[in-house]
């Protein structure tokens, strides 16, 4: 950071995190003033004095915290201006999209780029998802091109920048294949917020809150970047979030096809504590690094069982549901990728066969360094949490990790 950058950091910095003031400046800055429904006001009251209270942050974190917040109220402003004026965003039609759905560090993020290559498929980038006002373009030389692809690289890099390690663990970029959480944020109902720090009582609400807005505006993101673009290719997007509400995804996407990535829970904790911990240090210096371990074992466990009931009950339709192993996966991608296929009734060309293998070849283990983390760190009682995954386990025969 330069010299001229020390005294916007310091002034906006000092801003305060209230609705007014951050609605207030996001109008300004857009010269727009509608923001849609206002059930965007309880989340993000909670998510702004749980940052206040809580989330401890240093001033280069509330700088870039609020920096983050007024984007996602001055997209929130341009999604809704956008719709009044081109009503059609709102009917565009996302057919049979497909979901990989699975807990963090289950192979989600390598599946979703692998089934980027095909060509069939068209996958949101960094970019899209943090900026989709306006539609992007359908050619692909000015797509390549657009001006927020760099705006949004500043952003999605920062993280490493400050960190220096989070690469090894996992890496944004704006022309890298993106989760829908970005989407979800514009709603302020979004596992984003908890990712990047510590807020009790919002992480509390959001648990049980309705996920059906996070949806709608996932969707109305969607009709925005497939605006002017040919029919035909097929969504595929990703987040482990959608663990936590398929039912509310399904009826937002009643034909949506699901890949389901599994691994232990015990070796999944591990590394996604340190993949946590590592993103919240960016903006505090006070992370509690047992805590967030015990965070996500309670959430994977009501998350993992809610899917063992909803495998049950017939909620994810055998015939529009894959289920695939992390060990296969990672020993065989390219035939873990094949039974995709024929599952979910999709043609695999050599074409797209032929690019997912390049994109492996250029992608060897550790590019970015080796990700080094311990179950035994969190401070968790081992036995009990095999204990409360064994169902899951057991159910979908999910093999023992080298247990973190």
């Amino acid at each position: 950071m330069n010299d001229g950058q020390v005294g916007p950091l310091l002034a906006e910095s000092a801003e305060p995190f209230t609705r007014a003031a951050l609605t207030g400046r996001a109008r300004a800055l857009t010269g727009l003033s509608d923001f849609g429904a206002d059930d965007f006001h309880e989340p993000l009251d909670l998510l702004l004095r749980d940052l206040e209270e809580h989330a401890r942050l240093t001033p280069l974190g509330r700088w870039q915290t609020y920096r983050y917040l007024l984007r996602l109220l001055r997209v929130r402003l341009q999604i809704q201006d956008l719709a009044s004026r081109d009503p059609g965003v709102l009917r565009e039609r996302i057919e049979a999209p497909l979901f990989v759905v699975g807990a963090p560090r289950t192979g989600t993020s390598i599946l979703h780029a692998l089934l980027a290559q095909d060509p069939a498929h068209r996958v949101p980038e960094g970019w899209e998802l943090l900026l989709p006002v306006p539609p992007p373009p359908a050619d692909p030389e000015a797509f390549a091109a657009d001006p927020r692809i760099l705006a949004a690289d500043h952003e999605l890099r920062f993280f490493d920048q400050v960190t220096g390690t989070l690469d090894a663990i996992h890496v944004y970029g704006a022309r890298l294949p993106k989760e829908c959480l970005s989407a979800h944020s514009f709603a302020f109902r979004s596992q984003e917020f908890p990712a990047r720090y510590h807020l009790p009582n919002y992480t509390a609400w959001l648990l049980d809150c309705d996920m059906a807005p996070a949806y709608e505006y996932h969707r109305r993101v969607l009709g925005i970047l497939q605006r002017g673009f040919p029919p035909g290719r097929r969504w595929v997007l990703k987040s482990p979030a959608h663990l936590h509400s398929l039912p509310e995804l399904l009826r937002t996407y009643p034909d949506a096809r699901i890949a389901v990535t599994h691994r232990d829970p015990i070796t999944v904790l591990g590394s996604v504590t340190s993949l946590i911990a590592t993103i919240r240090s960016v903006h505090s210096d006070a992370v509690d690094y047992p805590a967030i371990g015990r965070y996500h074992a309670d959430l994977y466990a009501r998350d993992l069982g809610d899917l063992v009931d909803h495998d049950a009950t017939g909620l994810l339709a055998r015939d529009r549901v894959h289920h695939s192993q992390y060990a296969d996966f990672i020993t065989a991608p390219l035939e873990t990728v094949r039974a995709l296929y024929d599952a979910l009734g999709l043609d695999l060309t050599p074409e797209a066969e032929s690019r997912m293998r390049t994109y492996l070849d250029g992608r060897p283990k550790d590019k970015h360094g080796v990700h080094h983390y311990s179950f035994d760190d969190l401070g968790l009682d081992r036995a009990h949490e095999n204990a409360r995954f064994g169902r899951y386990r057991t159910h979908f025969s999910v093999p023992a990790g080298r247990n973190g």
